[in-house]
């Protein structure tokens, strides 16, 4: 009887995503091969904006990174390591001095981190939305827009058969929040946090997110794709689905929580025994 108890415990994954500007930390709760989030933390780190002149991270965003993991290392314990993933992705993969900070900052967290490229990043991101997606025969197109860059994965029958990387992301939308606002980046992040404010900033940043859409519309078959999915933090702006089927034509829809959708796709794919 204890062995059937301790067999019925739900199983815990902890999910860590080092984004170029935002670091995210999910624990979900494995239940009848379904992921329910249990709990979800954001930090804004900015690390693709602590990139020098030469292409390394400044002493100063490492240590803020490194803050940032410490306290994400404090949210994952109890978990089963091998029940932990924790990916790097665009900041990480470019940075000249990335080998050197790599060490230290699984040390912050933990646990080892993988830098991971592109295809598997929109590999990470398709498994957080697919089991939200209606069956279709149809192409479809993942759009995930992340703090420096909009990542593309193009979808035939539940398979990743194209992706596209753009250097355009949110942190695009801030800087110009910043020029309109005469604010500081940090401020303007939190201005484009606020969902009470989406309408009136809107009309500020849409020629940004008009770019983004006619940088998808590149890629875009029409005739054979059915929907556009949004996902990524960037998404939780207020009406950017509304602009992107204006642009591209197509059908545009997005999670309830975009921002959960990488962390996810990241749990998704632990390792479990």
């Amino acid at each position: 009887m204890k062995g059937e108890a301790q067999d019925k415990q739900p199983i815990l994954l902890g999910a860590v995503d080092l984004g170029s500007n935002s670091f995210r930390v999910e624990i979900g709760r494995v239940e009848d091969y379904r992921i329910t989030t249990e709990s979800y933390w954001k930090e804004t780190v900015r690390l693709a904006g602590g990139i020098d002149e030469h292409g390394a991270f400044t002493p100063e965003i490492q240590e803020r990174a490194l803050s940032a993991l410490r306290r994400f290392r404090e949210k994952l314990e109890g978990i089963d390591p091998q029940n932990i993933r924790a990916v790097g992705t665009q900041a990480l993969r470019v940075a000249t001095n990335s080998a050197d900070f790599l060490p230290r900052a699984e040390e912050a967290l933990g646990h080892p981190i993988e830098i991971i490229a592109g295809r598997e990043e929109a590999r990470l991101v398709f498994s957080g939305c697919a089991h939200t997606l209606p069956p279709s025969s149809e192409k479809r197109l993942v759009v995930d827009i992340g703090g420096g860059t909009t990542g593309l994965a193009i979808l035939k029958e539940g398979k990743v058969v194209q992706i596209e990387d753009e250097p355009t992301g949110g942190t695009h939308l801030t800087l110009v929040l910043s020029g309109n606002y005469h604010v500081s980046f940090e401020e303007a992040e939190a201005i484009k946090q606020d969902y009470k404010r989406h309408r009136e900033i809107l009309p500020v940043v849409r020629p940004v997110v008009e770019k983004m859409a006619t940088i998808v519309s590149r890629y875009v078959d029409k005739a054979h794709t059915d929907t556009i999915y949004l996902c990524g933090g960037t998404c939780c702006l207020t009406g950017i689905e509304d602009i992107f089927q204006k642009v591209t034509g197509i059908r545009t829809i997005k999670p309830a929580n975009p921002f959960l959708v990488t962390p996810t796709g990241i749990a998704m794919n632990c390792t479990l025994e």
